[in-house]
């Protein structure tokens, strides 16, 4: 029997192990996918804690429970390891791990290229390799492809290669993993076959592309597309606002057009794995062929300006208060890139924060889902801060994330003006202001 035959088989009779590299807020939910349909699961992770935790049967992502993790571990369905050449038992090997920038805003693959050496070695006939990281097209064919085939495997017959672009939107209750329809690129009509069997176990509607460079870029294409109406309003925000027009107003009351228009929100910047990163990954590959993408960049451009225009209003609403920046208390409420995660990847509040301790503010932080400022690379200097409660013992307060919790303060019983940057507070002169 061939390696396909083995290995559709092994899929469709749910005897094959997947392995899932990269334990993330990508990783993990789909790992507990493939467990729920009753496929087992050999999860890898350089970071010994999280398989740690794991093999006790714990969460540490704050919106995925734990009893299915621990259920899954007693039942000897899951395990969690640091140890890649464990590789050889997986019949899949999907990689969740990260493509962040570099210093320079180019793409860093380096997390891709390292698993992917880590797990050559131990690669056999009959298993099937997907990358589901967000990233530039080319990469499954530029960078995976010939790795394997100088391993001495023939792709589409010896291995199988694929890419699937995630679709992950942590804490958003009205989809799941199963619910997302899931994009399938094969690098060959026969690793096509192989993800759509593979994925067809777990994911409710699939999207069959013709080539792994067509799903990177459909992946792109969603998140440029969102990056670019986001620099729109965060651009009408501060034309609207030297108008004395409430954005937030316009946004709602134009949202009752049922055709022709969809609704998208000004912030204080751009934030998580995915929309501040992604745009930038094709304006690298563009310039391998002599093509400049103004709009992506300019979109760029708006949206990374967002945190210093917080800090002007918040100059600018002290000033009206009668103090100066420099010495002044400010609270900034959450952390988090988005509301009601503990995701806090790539969050406009870091730069902020940032920003106003460069001008001499005391800078303190609340968020229920980040008690203490976890190591990052960008922003280490921040590590072991503890959040705060919310009181009267500040100068200025700036909302930053709308989580659910923040609905329940009422800025009027509080002595200290409030800056929203979300629209989450109704307006009180004097008490509210926008940003």
């Amino acid at each position: 029997m061939t390696a396909y035959l083995q290995l559709k088989e092994k899929i469709e009779s749910k005897e094959a192990l997947i392995g899932i590299i990269g334990l993330g807020y990508v990783g993990l939910p789909l790992a507990l996918r493939f467990l729920e349909v009753g496929l087992r699961v050999l999860g890898l992770d350089v970071d010994q804690a999280k398989a740690e935790k794991l093999m006790a049967g714990e969460s540490y992502i704050r919106h995925i429970p734990s009893d299915p993790i621990l259920e899954a571990v007693k039942a000897k369905k899951m395990e969690a390891s640091t140890i890649f050449s464990r590789a050889k038992e997986a019949d899949a090997l999907i990689l969740c791990v990260p493509t962040p920038l570099d210093a320079h805003r180019e793409p860093d693959l380096s997390f891709v290229t390292n698993s992917m050496e880590q797990i050559l070695p131990y690669l056999r006939p009959g298993q099937v390799i997907v990358l589901e990281s967000t990233t530039y097209p080319g990469t499954t064919d530029e960078e995976l492809h010939p790795r394997i085939e100088k391993a001495g495997f023939v792709v589409g017959e010896d291995i199988f290669l694929v890419y699937s672009p995630e679709r992950e939107d942590p804490g958003n209750k009205s989809f799941s993993t199963r619910t997302i329809p899931k994009v399938v690129g094969g690098a060959t009509p026969a690793c096509l076959e192989i993800g759509m069997a593979l994925y067809g176990k777990v994911i409710d509607q699939l999207i069959p592309v013709s080539s792994t460079r067509t799903a990177e870029a459909v992946k792109l294409m969603e998140n440029i597309f969102r990056s670019v109406n986001i620099a729109l309003v965060n651009e009408l925000k501060t034309a609207f606002m030297k108008m004395d027009i409430d954005i937030f107003e316009v946004i709602n009351a134009a949202s009752s057009k049922p055709f022709g228009y969809m609704p998208f929100y000004p912030g204080p910047g751009l934030g998580g794995h995915c929309i501040p990163i992604d745009p930038f990954y094709l304006t690298w590959k563009a310039r391998e062929y002599g093509l400049s993408t103004r709009f992506i960049e300019l979109a760029g451009e708006i949206n990374t300006s967002m945190p210093g225009f917080v800090v002007l209003r918040a100059l600018e609403v002290l000033n009206q208060m009668g103090k100066p920046l420099k010495g002044s208390r400010v609270m900034l409420m959450g952390l988090a890139y988005k509301a009601n995660v503990d995701d806090d990847r790539e969050s406009p509040t870091y730069r902020i924060m940032e920003m106003l301790e460069e001008k001499d503010a005391v800078v303190s932080y609340n968020d229920p889902y980040i008690p203490k400022i976890r190591p990052s690379r960008e922003y280490a200097h921040f590590a072991g801060r503890s959040s705060v409660d919310i009181s009267d013992d500040f100068d200025l307060i700036i909302l930053c994330t709308g989580h659910d919790e923040y609905k329940n303060i009422d800025p009027a019983e509080l002595n200290v003006p409030v800056l929203d940057t979300r629209g989450m507070f109704s307006d009180i002169p004097g008490k509210v202001f926008r940003a």
